[in-house]
């Protein structure tokens, strides 16, 4: 099929330069989702969803569009491209639009990056059900549950795509998701409620679907008697899976685009000291079985393996062509692929026990960050940590503060990212956060 589908894609250019197109970028996309949800011993949902489209970006007289549909007939694609060309001709011109120059294509790796799993393309209704079972039972297996839920979403997709200067490249890959929800009593009027879900290109690797069930069950018996804890000034413990909604809104203020329209706080930093000198941060597109991983982005630009930031020092921003032309500043990527840190010696377990005391932010509870400024303020939950171990948990507090602050106060970095995430943050420290509580 990834063969079909890129002789679509030349022929959407093809025909589209036939009918007045300056340059073309085609991409047809095949892909098959499933999803199956479990809720009172017994399917609830079950969900399947295929698609084929073709998008495609027109350069025509100095002005640009975009355009996509899921016919494919080559006769009705030619009226249907004629009308998009004419319409684009309507368009105000942009003098920095223009399509990807070939020179970006090249250097692209040739690497597997081993994102197929063909047992998940074989994966039967019995298997998807007998993991859903397998997550509800395990996570319902305390007296104190009032309700357990789970689910299994998995897919497969494969695209090409073809340009007017030179471009061709082809993509697959698949996908697994499951995991559970469980609310459970805590005394007369409280409900606590927790989840855990797991997923990545490959079954393999992933905890069993009894053990993610169980992870939820202990996730919200841990959070039984959760209060504010008092207003302070203390370490916060950062857990891995929370690493993603702190840090990883510091992409929107490496964006070109944000720098372009003045909104972010990084904009003059770039070659300065934005962090503490323990903070690496790489931009990996190449680590097999990653959702992140890619040989090219969506314009075709070769990935390349890159520093974000270096011993705190910020090494790079994502540019991209348009926003390079507005800027005047060569294209690097339109974004990153996978982040990966740079690891310490210790996994959270350990870097509770150097903090000593402090605050174990495990979810946050919504929040807001702004990334024009670098403000930041972010409710959470998780446990206090007294003498190294985790104490009474806590919810419903602040934790605020400014980015160019917050990343000086980065004390030190855990080696235990979770492995099938794209964001692989590790457990963080930081040192002297302000918490607002009761």
């Amino acid at each position: 099929m990834a063969t079909d589908l890129q002789r679509k894609a030349e022929l959407a250019v093809q025909l589209a330069l036939d009918v007045g197109a300056d340059d073309v970028f085609a991409g047809v996309s095949w892909g098959r989702a499933l999803e199956y949800r479990w809720r009172d011993d017994k399917i609830e949902k079950v969900q399947e969803d295929q698609s084929l489209s073709l998008g495609i970006r027109l350069w025509v007289d100095g002005r640009y569009s975009g355009h996509s549909t899921n016919d494919l007939d080559p006769d009705r694609m030619r009226g249907w491209l004629t009308e998009a060309v004419a319409l684009t001709r309507h368009l105000q011109q942009d003098p920095h639009r223009r399509i990807t120059p070939p020179e970006l294509y090249e250097g692209r790796q040739d690497v597997d990056l081993d994102k197929v799993d063909d047992s998940l393309v074989q994966l039967s209704p019995d298997d998807r059900i007998a993991w859903c079972k397998a997550i509800a039972e395990s996570a319902s297996a305390h007296d104190d549950v009032i309700s357990a839920s789970s689910a299994v979403f998995d897919s497969h997709g494969r695209s090409a795509s073809a340009s007017s200067n030179g471009f061709v490249g082809q993509r697959e890959s698949t996908s697994i998701w499951y995991g559970g929800e469980v609310t459970i009593s805590d005394g007369d009027t409280k409900r606590p409620e927790a989840y855990r879900y797991v997923g990545g290109c490959h079954q393999h690797g992933l905890p069993t679907a009894t053990d993610t069930g169980a992870e939820a069950l202990r996730r919200v018996l841990g959070r039984r008697g959760a209060s504010k804890a008092p207003s302070q000034r203390t370490a916060m413990i950062l857990h891995p899976e929370a690493g993603r909604g702190l840090m990883g809104r510091l992409l929107g203020a490496l964006g070109a685009g944000s720098i372009q329209q003045k909104r972010s706080f990084l904009a003059e930093h770039l070659g300065k000291s934005v962090a503490a000198s323990v903070l690496t941060m790489r931009d990996e597109p190449f680590l097999p079985r990653l959702g992140g991983s890619r040989l090219y982005d969506g314009e075709g630009i070769a990935t390349k393996r890159r520093d974000i930031i270096a011993d705190g020092v910020l090494q790079t921003f994502f540019v991209d062509t348009y926003y390079g032309n507005k800027l005047g500043w060569e294209p690097t990527i339109g974004g990153p692929s996978n982040v990966v840190f740079e690891h310490g010696e210790h996994d959270l377990d350990g870097l509770c026990r150097e903090a000593g005391d402090g605050i174990l932010v495990e979810s946050w509870l919504g929040g807001n960050a702004n990334m024009t400024t670098g403000d930041f303020s972010f409710g959470v939950r998780g446990h206090a940590i007294r003498g190294g171990e985790p104490a009474e948990p806590i919810s419903e507090m602040n934790v605020t503060g400014n980015y160019a602050t917050l990343l000086q106060q980065l004390a030190a970095v855990g080696n235990d990212p979770v492995p099938w995430s794209s964001f692989r943050t590790p457990t963080l420290v930081f040192e002297d956060i302000q918490f607002s509580g009761a």
